[in-house]
């Protein structure tokens, strides 16, 4: 499997108040305008689960397979043609600060490694980085 790690962003909240966001991911529909929409579109969301397509895979999606309150959210990745998985992680480093960090890991073929490592590294960023405005715009 290869891993795709996001930077680690800062958090203005609570690990607990950023996990109870992320936890349910309804939560999110308000700020899926902050998504990254040139690599991702028709983005829907539901409590435990969103739905994306991505050029030229189609309609996939990541649904919440595990949770550690106020640590970790993992999912599971669905309909896709390789098997990955990703998760959150949040860290609360003082009153109000929390840091998270983003992992996907994919088991990829070697010649679709080639084709897609620089956008997963670039989608990761972009994802933490959406996330993380979605928390301190609050």
């Amino acid at each position: 499997m290869t891993t795709y790690e996001s930077n680690i962003e800062t958090l203005n909240s609570s690990a607990m108040s950023a996990y109870e966001l992320f936890s349910d991911l309804k939560n999110l529909e308000k700020f899926k305008d902050r998504l990254p929409t040139d690599k991702i579109k028709d983005i829907e969301f539901d409590t435990d689960s969103c739905r994306f397509s991505v050029d030229p895979i189609g309609k996939v999606g990541f649904v919440i397979v595990d949770k550690e309150e106020g640590k970790t959210i993992k999912f599971g990745a669905e309909n896709s043609p390789v098997e990955a998985n990703m998760w959150i992680q949040l860290k609360e480093v003082g009153e109000n600060v929390t840091k998270m960090k983003l992992t996907i890991k994919a088991e990829l073929p070697f010649l679709i490694k080639s084709m897609v490592d620089g956008k997963l590294k670039t989608f990761i960023n972009q994802l933490s980085k959406a996330l993380a405005l979605a928390i301190n715009s609050k």
